[in-house]
């Protein structure tokens, strides 16, 4: 009788082995044409102001 590690061993083999036999296909990634701009601080200070308004429902 052999040891449970070899058997373990020996399934192991058995699977790497089907692995690289089966066939597989690379599907190229687009590669974006243009990457997104970094913000810079002078582009943070052209944006208005936001603010809160609060509604007082209370009557």
């Amino acid at each position: 009788m052999l040891d449970a590690f070899i058997i373990e061993e020996i399934k192991r083999r058995e699977r790497n082995r089907e692995e690289r036999d089966r066939p597989a296909l690379e599907i190229p990634i687009p590669v974006p044409e243009e990457r997104p701009r970094r913000r810079s601080d002078a582009e943070d200070d052209e944006k208005p102001q936001r603010g809160v308004i609060v509604i007082d429902l209370r009557g």
